[in-house]
């Protein structure tokens, strides 16, 4: 008696499942470095005293974060408004013209190499499990995957925001008013450095070239506002 062997599923983990949350996540924590760090070397370079440092960088914080959250949640559910309207659209071609859909189907998968036959099938088959679902994914291209989530994008955003602004505010409250700036600017670089590396590999992209994009244009961004400090700063 022969008997048949089951092949064990196999798994496989993409990081292209990450890329929601890790999305909203880099850019809060790495806005909330940035801005933070850039507005307390403004405000250093101007000659304030500690206290108002201090302040301005708390206020940064909040603020910042509210409003990292709030355009997260705008963008993110007018991207699931517009997702919504397209299944609601689909849903209604399919139940209008259930056969032209298939056809449709069908001229997707030959684009992708089947022949006529085999798309046939394929589009025959998926859309008797879940036609709305075949089309939504290998038309419109959207999954469950990839579907928009407006809240966790907002909450994500917030609480990054708040981890990366809290960094460079750290910094000032730990350290010597003489050594303040070297101290923001160091720490600040550091921290995105180690951020666009860490972004880069979850991405599954060159670790390099996310520490040297991120610490670039960062560097660009807190010098701008030193400067600015600067020239517009009292005098001691």
């Amino acid at each position: 008696m022969s008997s048949v062997s089951i092949p064990k599923r196999h798994f496989e983990r993409h990081r292209i499942d990450a890329i929601g949350w890790l999305r909203a996540a880099v850019l809060g924590a790495n806005d909330g470095i940035v801005s933070t760090a850039s507005l307390l070397l403004g405000v250093a370079a101007a000659h304030v005293t500690h206290e108002n440092i201090v302040l301005t960088g708390i206020a940064g914080l909040v603020s910042g974060a509210m409003s990292m959250a709030t355009g997260e949640y705008v963008s993110v559910h007018s991207q699931a408004d517009s997702e919504k309207a397209a299944l609601a659209q689909e849903k209604s071609e399919l139940e209008a013209d259930f056969h032209g859909e298939h056809r449709e189907l069908t001229a997707i998968y030959m684009r992708r190499g089947l022949d006529h036959q085999m798309a046939s099938q394929v589009a025959e088959k998926l859309m008797a499990h879940d036609a709305l679902g075949a089309h939504a994914r290998d038309e419109l291209g959207i999954s469950d995957m990839t579907m928009a989530n407006p809240l966790q994008a907002a909450v994500v955003s917030a609480l990054s925001f708040s981890v990366g602004a809290a960094l460079p505010l750290g910094v000032v409250l730990l350290t010597p008013a003489h050594l303040l700036i070297p101290a923001i600017v160091i720490s600040a670089l550091c921290s995105l450095a180690f951020l666009g590396g860490v972004a880069a590999k979850t991405g599954g992209a060159g670790v390099m070239d996310g520490v040297i994009r991120v610490s670039f244009w960062s560097s660009l961004a807190m010098a701008a506002t030193a400067g600015i400090g600067s020239l517009f700063g009292a005098v001691v």
